[in-house]
């Protein structure tokens, strides 16, 4: 029993030593900010920030190879009411299992059109990649007006990964818009 009591003080005095042996070798500090709401969004002219996009219907002839496209169809995300009423806005697609993670589209509800996919672009037509992090899916940023309010232009297409199927084409992703 004595020498369990011996061998119990030798390693809580040995624990002790060790602490410290652990020096601190830096501070990190962290800075952020809690503001009010920062603008109004107004999807697609719906008054909402959750709005549908409705594609045209294309024949899935027009989608007979990978790579092929069809039915670019412009929508809008307008900001109002921006506080402050200066800097620059972008739109950040939030990941989730609605894209696709190779080719940054995308995936269509289950049940409809097969080897189609959504693929967003800027105003410009460059591709948006759904499958980047902030800052890295393309997005362009758009410059909040002294009167607090930007609109962010985008276009939504049919891209085929394959001989399309005909069906439904259903899809959605959410969104956070990005301040600067």
């Amino acid at each position: 029993m004595k020498q369990s009591l011996r061998a119990i003080a030798a390693f809580g005095v040995l624990g002790l030593a060790s602490l410290g042996a652990h020096a601190a070798d830096g501070t990190i500090t962290f800075n952020g900010m809690v503001t009010a709401q920062t603008c109004t969004i107004n999807g697609n002219g719906s008054g909402s920030n959750d709005f549908t996009v409705t594609l045209p219907t294309v024949s899935a002839s027009t989608l007979a190879a990978a790579g092929d496209t069809a039915g670019r169809t412009p929508f809008n995300i307008a900001l109002t009411n921006c506080t402050p009423a200066s800097g620059n806005v972008h739109t950040f697609f939030e990941q989730g299992p609605t894209i696709d993670a190779t080719t940054g589209d995308l995936i269509l509800a289950n049940g409809g059109a097969t080897n189609v996919q959504l693929h967003l672009q800027n105003s410009d037509l460059s591709d948006i990649a759904l499958n980047g992090d902030d800052g890295t899916q393309n997005s362009l940023s758009v410059a909040i007006s002294s009167a607090g309010a930007a609109t962010l232009p985008y276009y939504v297409e049919y891209k085929a990964t394959g001989a399309a199927t005909p069906g439904a084409a259903d899809s959605s992703v959410m969104y956070t818009m990005s301040y600067q």
